[in-house]
Formats: C-alpha cells, sequence, structure tokens
C-alpha cells in the first residue's frame, strides 16, 4: 500500500520503466540487508483490482495506490555499514494527517502535489 504524500515518484518511474527494488535493513541483531529486484505496476483505486487487494490493508483516507510486484531476485549483502537503532513505536502523523483532509481533502493534494514527480514525469494518479 502506497500512502498519500508530499511527492510520487514511485508511481512516476514505473510508468516510465517497470523494475523496483525493495531492500530492507537490519537494525537490530546481525548486520543484514535485504534486496529484492523485479517488476512492479502500479494499481490505483479506479483500476480493476482494487478492492480485492486494498481489503488486505486497514482501511485510510490516506491510500494512494497499491504496487503490485513481482520478484525476480532476492540476495542478502552484509549489513556493517547499518547503524544499530531501537524502535520505539510508529508515528501516527501521517494517518492522522489524512483522516482529518478527509477523501476530498485528499483528491485535491494529489492534484496539487502528486501528478508529476521531481523530474515532471506523469505519475497516473488522476487517470
Amino acid at each position: 500500500l502506497n500512502m498519500t504524500g508530499s511527492g510520487n515518484e514511485t508511481a512516476a518511474h514505473l510508468l516510465e520503466n517497470n523494475r523496483i527494488t525493495l531492500m530492507w535493513c537490519a537494525f537490530e541483531g546481525k548486520p543484514l540487508i535485504l534486496r529484492s529486484y523485479g517488476q512492479a505496476k502500479v494499481i490505483h483505486q479506479r483500476d480493476a483490482g482494487w478492492d480485492e487487494l486494498y481489503a488486505l490493508f486497514p482501511s485510510t483516507n490516506g491510500a494512494r495506490q497499491l504496487m503490485d510486484v513481482s520478484i525476480d531476485l532476492v540476495q542478502t549483502s552484509c549489513g556493517f555499514g547499518v547503524p544499530l537503532m531501537d524502535y520505539q513505536e510508529d508515528r501516527t502523523i501521517l494517518l492522522d494527517w489524512s483522516e482529518k483532509k478527509g477523501k476530498e481533502g485528499i483528491a485535491d493534494y494529489w492534484t496539487e502535489k502528486n501528478t508529476t514527480s521531481l523530474d515532471g514525469k506523469e505519475t497516473g494518479i488522476l487517470g
């Protein structure tokens, strides 16, 4: 699930080239980085399949897109440069903000902030 934010870079770049890399870092325990490589497509709320896939996530006004990722390759590498960090708690700021804005406010925000990437590429958010 891709939440509404100040930019929409992933969606724009996937329209141009569907390659994607996902990366996870271990901030505690054994130092490790996990990367998965593959292709992805953006699923918008107007697209077939949205309802079925979105039902897998908690409902929120801030839901912007889903990324349907097909993984071709998974690799691990040392995480020797990854700092040790302690998890405290999830932030609720984004969820609180999106609930306060409401669906109409989110749609206005998409028009203002999410239609093009930083380098001027279309994101497809409005169809």
